[in-house]
């Protein structure tokens, strides 16, 4: 009973105002955001002149409502998501580098999306729901495998899970590359682009499409915030506690598969998101789950417009527009070393 009082004592406690807040504070960081991002450009937009109806034709409002909107909404829901999914499988595997690249989720994900490209999925609406079923199927089968793998010398450990996970990526990277050697070089290029991770201008009905994989997908990681806690403290004093562990982790890889293969299906591979954000807000709002999940959607949507916004401003710079991937590598990498180097004893 002693234990059971000292474990429960190390749970995290956070009332619903404090929740209430931080999400506040997100939504209006958000709102600025996708503001800041959809009145930005190469071009300049006349918010008055694009919100007026009674102007036709109105090339600032196809500008605004057809072009940097869609571009706008889609980078928020991919940051969201991976942001999410990040804190989801670092609970999962007690490790500060769970993240949906690291484990071979993403490339799972990736492959499965390349394929049903080849075979000829539609990327209208109709791929705006299919893509996302071959790619959570990749990222399920990468998963599965990873820990199939990490299993073969015995008790799986957080190390051969994510040594398996690296494994995992190189092969669906060089099945990746054998594909795009049997096809056109024009096609091979496009998919180059999109593996390097790319916000493009979808149609509104395929928005619609991802966002149901992804609000659905981020709301049941928060609800599952509690479950993350207990995770926190370990297998077996979880288990001791009352939690179904093997049930809770089978739920949060379904989950995290699902929502990344909606964002990889579209979006291609964005890094860094998953790992950085969730550290940066932990330092922040603390290591309740609760907390921490909507958090870091809400920052890494954030995230993601902005570095959208970043690579399309570039253009002038560059002459050509980098993907988004790039940019949140670029930007990702020094910072979570910044981050490592300045607090290593809370990344521990």
């Amino acid at each position: 009973m002693a234990s059971d009082a000292a474990s429960t004592a190390e749970l995290p406690r956070t009332t619903p105002a404090r929740i209430a807040i931080v999400v506040l504070v997100g939504l209006v960081a958000l709102a600025a955001a996708m503001a800041l991002a959809a009145a930005l450009g190469a071009r300049a937009v006349d918010l008055r002149v694009a919100l007026d109806p009674s102007v036709s034709p109105n090339p600032d409002r196809v500008l605004l409502l057809e072009v940097r909107l869609p571009r706008v909404v889609l980078g928020a829901l991919a940051g969201g998501a991976l942001a999410s999914v990040g804190v989801a499988l670092q609970a999962l595997l007690r490790n500060p580098l769970g993240d949906p690249y690291v484990l071979g989720t993403s490339g799972g994900a990736a492959l499965g999306a390349t394929l049903a490209l080849v075979v000829g999925v539609p990327v209208g609406a109709l791929g705006g729901l299919v893509l996302p079923l071959w790619a959570f199927a990749g990222a399920v089968l990468a998963t599965l495998v990873a820990y199939a793998a990490a299993h073969v010398t015995g008790r799986a450990t957080t190390t051969s899970v994510l040594l398996a996970g690296v494994v995992i990526n190189a092969f669906t990277s060089a099945a990746i590359m054998l594909i795009k050697t049997l096809v056109t070089s024009t096609k091979a290029q496009e998919m180059l682009f999109w593996l390097m991770g790319f916000i493009g201008n979808e149609s509104w009905p395929t928005l619609g499409m991802l966002a149901v994989y992804v609000l659905v997908g981020t709301v049941a990681l928060s609800l599952l915030g509690g479950r993350m806690n207990l995770l926190s403290l370990g297998d077996s004093t979880a288990s001791h506690l009352g939690l179904d562990v093997k049930r809770t982790k089978q739920l949060l890889l379904g989950v995290s598969s699902l929502v990344v293969g909606g964002v990889v299906a579209l979006c291609g591979l964005i890094g860094f998101v998953g790992l950085v954000v969730p550290h940066a807000l932990r330092l922040s709002v603390g290591p309740d789950h609760r907390v921490l999940v909507p958090a870091s959607a809400l920052a890494g949507a954030t995230f993601v417009v902005l570095a959208d916004l970043a690579a399309r401003l570039s253009f002038d710079v560059f002459g050509t527009e980098p993907p988004v991937g790039a940019i949140t590598a670029v930007i990702g990498c020094p910072v979570f070393l910044w981050l490592m180097a300045r607090y290593r004893h809370h990344l521990a």
